[in-house]
This record gives C-alpha cells, sequence and structure tokens, in this order.
C-alpha cells in the first residue's frame, strides 16, 4: 500500500491501493459532493446538540465565510431520496454542487427529478 501525504482539507493521511489494482466497481460519485454533504449535516448536528450557536461560529471555527456555511448546510434538508442515492448508492448527481444546494430548496418530491438525469 502506498501512501498519501497529509491534505489540506482533512489533515489526515490516507492509505491507498497499488496503482495498479483494479477495483470491481468504479467510484461514481464525485468526492467533492459526498465531502459538502458530510460537513453540512456535521454542522447541522452541532447545532442541534448545542456544541455551537450560530452559523457565524461554525464560520469562525472552520475559517471560511459565514455565506458559505449557510449555503452548504442546505445540503442537510435534502429529501432522504436523494440523499440515499448520493451517499449509499453513490449515483452520479447532474448537478453542480451549486445547483445541488439550490435543489435543495425544492419541496422535496421535486427533487430527484432535478439532480438526477433519468
Amino acid at each position: 500500500m502506498r501512501h498519501r501525504p497529509f491534505s489540506a482539507f482533512d489533515r489526515r493521511p490516507r492509505i491507498l491501493p497499488p496503482a495498479d489494482m483494479e477495483t470491481a466497481e468504479p467510484r461514481t460519485q464525485d468526492p467533492h459532493v459526498l465531502r459538502a454533504i458530510a460537513c453540512a449535516w456535521g454542522w447541522r448536528r452541532k447545532i442541534e446538540t448545542g456544541e455551537v450557536a450560530t452559523i457565524r461560529d461554525i464560520a469562525v471555527a472552520e475559517k471560511v465565510s459565514e455565506r458559505f456555511v449557510s449555503r452548504t448546510m442546505r445540503l442537510a434538508y435534502l429529501s432522504p431520496i436523494v440523499l440515499e442515492r448520493l451517499v449509499a448508492h453513490r449515483r452520479p448527481c447532474s448537478l453542480s454542487i451549486k445547483d445541488l444546494i439550490a435543489a435543495a430548496e425544492r419541496p422535496w418530491c421535486e427533487q430527484e427529478a432535478l439532480v438526477f438525469e433519468n
């Protein structure tokens, strides 16, 4: 196994399989989408548990703007069906993260058709 150096984003080392190893199923989901959803849920959990009081507290801790936190947190309110298809089934999203955030503002019954090309 080869080691990847520390990433500026996650600050954790990762162990990757050998470069010549073939995977049974190719990774189909954009890792940036998964990371954004994970951040949104983590921030939502921090607010709900009282670990932080405001979006500003999160922004200061993460060293990002309040607007970024506010917009990204909308991903925590995607419909359960959309979240399952994105996260569990790794179905690729047909939208950019910006458009996915906008889709999260729509009613749950409309989100699936907006997010995935059928």
